[in-house]
């Protein structure tokens, strides 16, 4: 804990007085463009991966970067899709999984979760994934969990659109999403093309979205 404490106190001390115009500015309002759904996991920190300021995203972060499907008993998930689509207005929700993540991994290789019976529950949103993986030959256990972390994208992507606020956002055109892997040791950043089904690289691809603006989605 020193250390996280130490960190903030150098924040104030050498940071934030470079900064005080931004944060001034962020003080009373934000206009964030991007709701970005990731993986609680150390390694993926969204604002360093995109490069973003303060202000710039709307995070939310949480094992297996799950969206549960709407219902009648709405969680912090769906009350932050819904606040970030139907007030602050982004433009664009992406889903962000990431190589070597432990609840992808928990799912693909059947691991006993029963002295973690909530991490069990929350991961039932992942079973359409699941269901699509188990259904397909992998030639290694390293495949079948990396095919994993792209179907549970997918699978968070349509529960999204569950939500009336996403599909009446897209029906209006005015929002498009965006299904993206993010390997750690590379760096590099894998995309959903949704016209393909087919996950390509984002640096040669980056204007590849999983439903564009305009279209409808048809994952």
């Amino acid at each position: 804990m020193k250390d996280v404490i130490d960190g903030f106190l150098r924040f104030q001390r050498e940071v934030f007085p470079t900064r005080r115009e931004l944060f001034q500015r962020l003080a009373n309002a934000q206009a964030p463009r991007t709701l970005f759904i990731s993986c609680s996991d150390s390694r993926m920190v969204p604002e360093l991966v995109t490069q973003r300021e303060p202000g710039d995203l709307f995070v939310i972060r949480n094992a297996g970067n799950i969206v549960p499907s709407f219902g009648p008993e709405p969680g912090g998930v769906s009350a932050s899709v819904e606040y970030a689509v139907g007030a602050l207005h982004v433009t664009d929700v992406v889903v962000c999984g990431h190589s070597d993540c432990g609840a992808m991994t928990a799912i693909a290789a059947c691991h006993c979760l029963d002295h973690m019976p909530a991490v069990a529950s929350w991961l039932r949103y992942a079973d359409s994934a699941k269901a699509v993986n188990e259904s397909r030959e992998h030639s290694s256990d390293r495949e079948r969990i990396t095919s994993m972390v792209r179907e549970n994208v997918i699978a968070q992507l349509r529960n999204l659109v569950t939500h009336p606020c996403v599909a009446l956002a897209l029906a209006q055109g005015r929002l498009a999403l965006h299904g993206w892997v993010y390997d750690i040791e590379s760096g590099s950043i894998e995309a959903l093309d949704g016209s393909t089904g087919k996950f390509v690289p984002l640096a040669s691809n980056p204007s590849v979205s999983a439903t564009p603006i305009g279209t409808p989605f048809a994952i």
